[in-house]
């Protein structure tokens, strides 16, 4: 067995000449994470044209099991349907009925924003505005201002990285969280919150597929990981890229066959069990049935060490969570 690598640099264009060189050249059997939408998006298409398996676990289009799924793509970890579901329905229930959203100006964050409005107003939340920034925007402030003269009491986060952590610090900079505004991290992960530190993410609401502390299972697999990795704990995207590629080659075995068709076969008819899966079932158009987790960060006063950053709030259903196949408008399922 290979393992190769390369860096798509978050555009689509870099991203599908990289897979198609891996399919077509060089004997690629299976393409696993695959982090921004966009470039999840072009892959998927690749890989369907060429019959070879694709599994994501870094990016959140819920397109790849709706509009856009294909019999040999996976979606593994967490979609905007299932963060939308997670933390937008937990914080209208609790108070957060009024909201205004950051979006990232891509695939994603429009994506994850519509998603979450939609759930807002299923609660009978109401949307008082959005205001869309780009891609890697270092100031915050002129939107944190159009956020705050909304007078909504939740600023919902539909970004990622960078932004989800430049805009939280502003957010505390400016006050908002002080003055009794909620901030929704719509995508946050682990090493997003210890980048942060506790002073500045603490109470922040969020839907995670994995934490590391939930079990002993969990946090055998954490202990491994973090001897490779100086120390730091893994996310839901990383744990989400072993359980994938465990299941893929599971399947394989299964199949008795590197075969596209065969091993996308087997994908779905065995159930996923791992540290971070129990007995869950692959459906029809790609989407793992997975529960998820609403956690809220803990204060400095509560966490006892280094990555004790989440109390659990509650555990959210598969069912509760994940899209039904029949609403998401995959051709594999009509």
């Amino acid at each position: 067995m290979e393992v190769i690598f390369a860096d798509h640099q978050n555009k689509a264009d870099i991203g599908s000449s990289i897979a198609t060189k891996w399919y077509d050249a060089d004997g690629v059997d299976m393409i696993v994470d695959m982090p921004f939408s966009s470039v999840a998006l072009a892959v998927q298409d690749i890989a369907r044209q060429r019959h070879k398996i694709a599994m994501f676990s870094g990016p959140g289009s819920s397109d790849l099991t709706g509009k856009n799924c294909s019999p040999y793509g996976f979606h593994w970890t967490f979609d905007t349907v299932a963060l939308a579901r997670g933390t937008g329905s937990a914080v209208v229930k609790s108070g957060g009925d009024t909201w205004f959203f950051l979006t990232s100006d891509y695939a994603f964050g429009h994506a994850l924003a519509k998603d979450t409005m939609a759930v807002v107003k299923a609660n009978g939340g109401k949307v008082l505005g959005e205001a869309v920034h780009p891609v890697n925007n270092p100031d915050f402030s002129s939107f944190l201002v159009q956020a705050q003269a909304s007078g909504a009491k939740v600023i919902g986060l539909a970004n990622g990285a960078t932004d989800t952590t430049n805009s939280i610090k502003q957010a505390h900079e400016f006050g908002l969280t002080q003055s009794g505004v909620k901030l929704a991290g719509l995508l946050v992960f682990i090493t997003d919150v210890h980048s942060l530190g506790l002073e500045v993410a603490q109470g922040l609401l969020l839907t995670d597929s994995f934490y590391w502390d939930q079990n002993d299972a969990t946090r055998a697999f954490a202990k491994r990981y973090a001897a490779r990795m100086n120390g730091r704990m893994p996310a839901m995207s990383q744990a989400g890229v072993y359980s994938a590629v465990n299941h893929y080659l599971k399947a394989v075995a299964a199949a008795g066959t590197l075969d596209g068709t065969a091993v996308a076969d087997k994908i779905r008819a065995l159930p996923v069990n791992d540290f971070m899966s129990n007995n869950f079932k692959v459906r029809r158009d790609g989407r793992v049935l997975r529960d998820f987790y609403l956690f809220q960060v803990k204060s400095p006063a509560e966490s006892k060490g280094p990555w004790d950053y989440y109390k659990l709030v509650r555990r959210i259903p598969a069912e509760e969570a994940v899209r039904p196949e029949s609403e998401g408008g995959c051709y594999l399922v009509k």
